[in-house]
């Protein structure tokens, strides 16, 4: 059984990150770290998880445990590791943006290793040090991975993105009252969302003379959770080309699939699923992905990066039934 830290334990990738460990064959939770509910029993906090454990907050660190999950704001897990010293032996995966560009991986001698497993899963398995990727840019990656990987984005690129309100976090704002939220819709970022930094630099690590503008434009839905995105770009080959090209890449992927049929949010919403749909529109290809962006785009992704990074199987705590009905 391996022993899990968890630092910033109240936030929502927090909360689903406790119940998949929960549920975990191979984790046991050592600690949960968070100042401010020191003292308060977990599901005081993450409500769902009343009946399921009896674990307490702490602002106790066990320094020796095997795996730290840090689960802080943007920012705040560098400043935690300059003031923390853990064992040698302890992996960390990190699941805020402070680690994910080449320019930002090493601290201190930790070497950051992106935790994206349908971009380099052997890196990941020999990685004491993950820095997992953010949610839109799992499901913006995952579209066009397949197509950077042979040397076919040479055209711009559109994307339009939905997210849930969890993509925001636990913190209210104007954009996140229920009053704003509930039948309205809006964009936000268009065109400088943070995770193109991590979009680009994957696309360009793929594709080398890659030249062209990924043009992204974020929205929020009335949803609570979950991206659906509509990618297209200019594309020459046939859609069976395609289709072809993209089952190859992911037919060894554990929970990234391409379906024949359309696709929609809730075939993948409490899973760690991303669903791929493709459609050739005249000479544009247009991908469709969908995840859960609290799973596949946030906690789903960071245990799927510890059964790699320990050799278990790769779906182990994550066979989960989709929110279908």
């Amino acid at each position: 059984m391996l022993e899990i830290g968890i630092i910033g334990g109240a936030g929502y990738t927090a909360g689903e990150l406790i119940r998949l460990l929960l549920n975990h064959p191979k984790a046991n939770i050592n600690f949960v770290y968070s100042t401010s509910n020191a003292g308060n029993k977990l599901h005081k906090v993450h409500k769902d998880l009343i009946g399921s454990t009896e674990i307490s907050f702490t602002s106790q660190i066990n320094t020796k445990v095997d795996t730290l999950f840090l689960c802080l704001g943007h920012g705040n897990s560098t400043t935690f590791l300059e003031n923390n010293n853990f064992s040698k032996n302890t992996k960390i995966i990190d699941l805020s943006n402070d680690f994910r560009l080449l320019a930002d991986k090493n601290l201190g001698g930790k070497d950051f290793v992106y935790g994206l497993p349908e971009l380099d899963k052997t890196v990941i398995k020999t990685a004491k040090y993950i820095a997992n990727p953010g949610c839109f840019a799992t499901a913006l990656q995952l579209a066009i991975l397949p197509l950077a990987a042979k040397g076919l984005l040479n055209n711009d690129i559109h994307i339009n993105a939905v997210t849930g309100a969890t993509g925001a976090g636990t913190s209210l704002s104007a954009t996140t009252h229920f009053t704003y939220r509930d039948n309205n819709f809006s964009h936000y970022k268009a065109f400088n969302h943070q995770h193109l930094g991590e979009i680009n630099q994957t696309v360009n690590q793929l594709q080398a003379n890659f030249n062209a503008e990924i043009n992204f434009v974020p929205n929020r839905g009335n949803f609570s959770r979950g991206i659906f995105a509509t990618t297209y770009t200019k594309y020459d080959g046939s859609l069976d080309d395609a289709i072809k090209i993209y089952k190859e890449y992911y037919k060894d992927a554990a929970f990234t699939f391409v379906s024949d049929e359309e696709i929609h949010l809730k075939q993948v919403i409490n899973t760690n699923k991303c669903l791929i749909h493709l459609a050739k529109h005249g000479t544009k290809l247009l991908i469709t992905s969908t995840i859960d962006n609290l799973l596949k785009g946030a906690s789903g992704q960071a245990v799927q990066n510890l059964n790699l990074m320990y050799d278990f199987e790769e779906t182990l705590g994550l066979n989960l039934k989709a929110s279908y009905f």
